[in-house]
């Protein structure tokens, strides 16, 4: 499979509790999972650490998406991208 997304790319969530939002991608992690800005949140709770100043609660933090419930969105067209790649056979 060849990965078409890249950093900055504008993207929409085609599955999964986030369908239909559209997001910037900031970071792209093992060519199948990426970070979409402001998408995906989860809360995390933390305990205060007193020895280095850290305090508790609970923080809304980003997950990462699977590269498959994701499509390139057109931001020219204003659509999405849909082009299927074909690989090029020798008969």
């Amino acid at each position: 499979m060849i990965n078409k997304i890249k950093k900055n790319d504008k993207v929409i969530i085609i599955s999964g509790k986030n369908k239909g939002k559209i997001g910037k991608v900031y970071k792209i992690i093992s060519k199948s999972k990426v970070f979409i800005k402001g998408l995906n949140l989860f809360k995390k709770h933390q305990k205060p650490i007193p020895s280095i100043n850290q305090i508790g609660g609970i923080f809304k933090k980003e997950n990462y998406i699977h590269i498959s419930n994701i499509i390139k969105f057109d931001k020219y067209h204003n659509k999405l991208n849909k082009k299927k790649l074909t690989l090029n056979k020798k008969y």
